[in-house]
């Protein structure tokens, strides 16, 4: 399926939601400290722990460790940070089975230096009306990952 990778979350319900996704569309969650919250928060809970024993989430400490978890998990999968500076959008990528998918946290967005590694091609943005400054980062992922899941025809769906 897909990786989907959280960096540096800061909203738990938010975070939820992605564990609520990524359990019902078998796409394994990372999540990159440090956290804007406690893993136990109540309203992280309410969002999507109750998916917690249905989904795949890793944490690291870091995104050198969690870089290198992807390259084992997932060696020959590309790699797609979605930011607003992005020049494509997912529905003109071509996604596989494997690939990752990267997100910053939701008031920052990806660090200089994590972005940095990706190529402007594997840089993607999701298409707005003009002034928009960003979508809601539990959103993004859901439309991120449901493009390139339908694009592989929902491998492993019903």
């Amino acid at each position: 399926m897909f990786e989907v990778v959280l960096v540096h979350p800061e909203i738990p319900p938010n975070t939820g939601n992605v564990i609520r996704l990524c359990a019902n569309t078998g796409a394994r969650l990372h999540l990159v400290k440090p956290f804007g919250f406690d893993l136990s928060e109540y309203r992280l809970r309410r969002a999507g722990m109750d998916y917690a024993e249905l989904a795949a989430v890793l944490i690291h400490a870091d995104w050198d460790t969690c870089s290198k978890a992807l390259t084992e998990l997932s060696p020959h999968g590309q790699r797609f940070a979605l930011t607003t500076s992005g020049r494509r959008h997912p529905a003109s990528t071509a996604f596989r089975a494997g690939d990752a998918l990267i997100f910053g946290c939701e008031t920052r967005g990806l660090p200089a230096a994590i972005l940095s590694e990706f190529a402007s091609d594997h840089r993607l943005r999701l298409p707005m009306v003009p002034d928009s400054r960003s979508i809601n980062l539990s959103n993004a992922v859901a439309v991120s990952v449901y493009e390139a899941w339908r694009q592989i025809g929902y491998l492993g769906g019903t």
